[in-house]
């Protein structure tokens, strides 16, 4: 059968529809004018001086730890992410160190970190996996006393809150990615760089530029990573509706946590509290009968996911390459095999988030 509650919904509506249409129209394709506003609009909305885009969330880790400066220097970061996460290490020529997550918590343990922590050190990448901000005052405290720089994964934290900052404006560099499940998109792939850096910011422009700052002049080895003007002139309009929606998100969690928090067999994700404000980009439960639910909640059309089932350490290709093995990091491999992705976004009802909690209800009894 087919599905009637699907995982995700990505918006797109006659508004963001019109702005693509007259971007295409009236704009140059690439790095328009669209492209320039929505760096400008971005960087207000996170706090920060400066905004560079980019065509993925991928490139904005890898350009970002290349304005860093890594290259043969250690980078500590989470096996508990999108393998993106540490590949882009890879591709700057740093070498990825893992450290694992909390217990109870997808994101990674600062206690962890700084058991990782060597003279070789040079970088703290950590990912506010799901839309749950890291510990962020630990961390930063951390990069101060070691000097190492701090790079924010926040490709699923957009408009996330650590004592009314938004992420992405605590680091060195935050990054975003605007992939079509993301709280907001661009119609397309896409990201962004946001910092406080007048040197990293113009790096990252030269980079994605191919290492140009004039037309024909090359003044490094760059790449090829401009945002399309179609793309950010989406990307402006769900940005205007991003608080919107995640105050919907926010909503909707609090929603499964009113009609689950009761199952023992189950553990729910952190809740907001006064001073941690997550976005919900999953609604990530746990449970070691995860396979049997997942096929439970299909048979009455309910889509589900799983992020991530194998840890960036047991990868096939970093097993093979850095000789990681199993029990290396108990707790993200824990929750690699328990978690389970319930449908959450803004258009998604009450009534169907209420359907979904009493499946599982029903499978629990």
């Amino acid at each position: 059968m087919g599905f009637r509650i699907f995982l995700a919904n990505p918006v797109l509506d006659e508004e963001m529809i019109q702005a693509a249409t007259d971007a295409l129209k009236n704009e140059r394709f690439l790095l328009g004018e669209s492209v320039l506003k929505f760096e400008e609009e971005f960087a207000k909305f996170i706090g920060t001086k400066y905004a560079v885009s980019v065509n993925s969330g991928t490139d904005a880790l890898f350009f970002s730890l290349l304005a860093c400066n890594i290259e043969n220097k250690e980078v500590i970061t989470t096996p508990m992410s999108f393998v993106a996460t540490a590949n882009t290490i890879l591709y700057a020529k740093g070498i990825p160190v893992f450290a694992d997550i909390e217990k109870g918590s997808p994101n990674i343990n600062p206690g962890e970190i700084s058991k990782n922590i060597t003279n070789k050190t040079g970088c703290i990448l950590p990912v506010h996996l799901h839309g749950h901000p890291a510990r962020m005052k630990e961390i930063l405290d951390l990069a101060k006393e070691k000097g190492l720089s701090v790079i924010e994964d926040d490709c699923q934290a957009h408009g996330a809150k650590i004592s009314g900052k938004m992420v992405g404006g605590f680091g060195d560099v935050g990054t975003f990615s605007f992939y079509p499940a993301k709280n907001m998109t661009v119609g397309g792939d896409g990201g962004m760089i946001t910092t406080n850096n007048e040197h990293i910011a113009d790096l990252c422009r030269k980079l994605r530029n191919g290492g140009s700052a004039l037309k024909y002049e090359h003044v490094i080895f760059g790449y090829t990573s401009r945002m399309s003007s179609v793309h950010a002139a989406i990307g402006r309009i769900q940005l205007k509706k991003l608080l919107e929606w995640n105050e919907k998100r926010m909503e909707l969690a609090e929603i499964y946590y009113k009609h689950l928090s009761h199952i023992e067999k189950i553990a729910l994700p952190p809740k907001c509290t006064a001073e941690i404000k997550p976005v919900y980009h999953m609604f990530v439960i746990r449970t070691d009968r995860r396979e049997e639910l997942k096929e439970w909640l299909k048979k009455d059309g309910i889509e589900t996911g799983i992020h991530y089932p194998i840890p960036i350490h047991l990868q096939p290709i970093y097993k093979k390459t850095f000789r990681t093995v199993e029990n290396m990091y108990p707790n993200s491999e824990n929750f690699a095999r328990t978690c389970l992705s319930l449908p959450i976004y803004p258009d998604l009802s009450v009534d169907d988030v209420k359907f979904v909690c009493e499946k599982i209800q029903e499978f629990f009894r």
